[in-house]
Parts: C-alpha cells; sequence; structure tokens
C-alpha cells in the first residue's frame, strides 16, 4: 500500500499534465502564433468556407480549373495514391480514360496534356498544379466564364506561387484559390 499510493497520485499528476495541461498550452499557443494554420489553412470566400488551401478539391465544371485527379476521391480521411504498379494496365487505362476525357474537355488545347492532370498524387490530396498545367484549361475557363484569354493568363501568372531560390521547388497554383480568383473577376 505505500508503493501504491504514490504511484496512482504520480499516475493522475502525468495524466493531467501530458492529457491536459500540455494539450491545451500547445493548442492556445498555436492559435495564438498561427491561427491561419492551426485553424486548418481554410479560405473563405462571401463569409463561407470554401475549403482548405491544403486539400484539393474535385472541380468538374468548365469554367473552374481542375487540378490533379485523385485516387481517394479527395477524402482526407483515407488519403493515399493508387498503388498501381507503373506496369499495371488498370493504371494505362485510367490515364488514357483521363487524357481523353481532358481533350474532349479541352478541344483548343495543345495535344500534349501536361501530366499532373492525368496522375494522381501520392496523398490523392495535391491542391496545386504547376502554371503550365493551368495554362494547358485557360482556352476552355475563358471561353465558359466569356472573358479574354489573355485576362485568365494573367490571372495564373498573379497566383503562380515561386519558390525563394529556383532550386528550392518548382512553381505551382493552388487549384482553389486560383478558383477563387476567377469568381472574384466575374
Amino acid at each position: 500500500m505505500s508503493q501504491l499510493r504514490p504511484a496512482i497520485l504520480l499516475l493522475l499528476l502525468l495524466t493531467l499534465v501530458t492529457g491536459v495541461v500540455y494539450p491545451l498550452l500547445t493548442t492556445g499557443l498555436a492559435q495564438w502564433l498561427f491561427p491561419s494554420q492551426s485553424s486548418g489553412s481554410l479560405l473563405e470566400e462571401d463569409g463561407v468556407a470554401r475549403g482548405s488551401a491544403l486539400i484539393g478539391q474535385n472541380f468538374t465544371q468548365p469554367g473552374y480549373f481542375w487540378g490533379r485527379p485523385s485516387a481517394t476521391g479527395y477524402n482526407p480521411l483515407s488519403s493515399g495514391g493508387s498503388n498501381l504498379a507503373a506496369s499495371n494496365p488498370a493504371l494505362d487505362k485510367a490515364v488514357a480514360d483521363r487524357v481523353a476525357a481532358l481533350r474532349a474537355a479541352n478541344p483548343l488545347a495543345p495535344a500534349a496534356v501536361p501530366v499532373e492532370l492525368v496522375t494522381a498524387s501520392a496523398s490523392g490530396l495535391d491542391p496545386d498544379i504547376p502554371p503550365q498545367a493551368a495554362l494547358w484549361q485557360a482556352q476552355r475557363v475563358a471561353a465558359s466564364r466569356k472573358v479574354p484569354v489573355a485576362q485568365v493568363e494573367a490571372l495564373i501568372e498573379k497566383m503562380t506561387h515561386r519558390p525563394l531560390m529556383p532550386f528550392l521547388g518548382t512553381p505551382t497554383v493552388n487549384v482553389l484559390q486560383l478558383n477563387m480568383a476567377l469568381n472574384e473577376l466575374q
């Protein structure tokens, strides 16, 4: 009994410190120091949350830019790739079907479809595409929204995120942010 009482008290103390005090402290600090990131990097339009800057969405309307395909249906709870090997015929068929669908939806675009528009990322949730993939879709988006292609291309250029140094990464465009900027044009 002399050893049981200190063990129980220590268990209660450590449970209180590690299960209540520490989580509340770290959550409070995160909310204070990084309010946007700790709230999920939510993007709002007209006061309504439209999504997270960190999770891709499935845009299918012709007046919007389309992101990378997702093997998980853009479900963040089941993040992951298709796990199909490069030699798997099912992957070849999926890519060929995506290429055909993109060419049908973008008849004025160049023949070569950007690989990022037909292959899913490892997580299946990638919110970004390269500027070239956005430019490839510019004709379709401009025609659907009845705006000049040059205006859409200028918006893509404006929304392109470039790394601080070229060797630190490649330029990207967040599809949700780009589509929200498109909505602001009209």
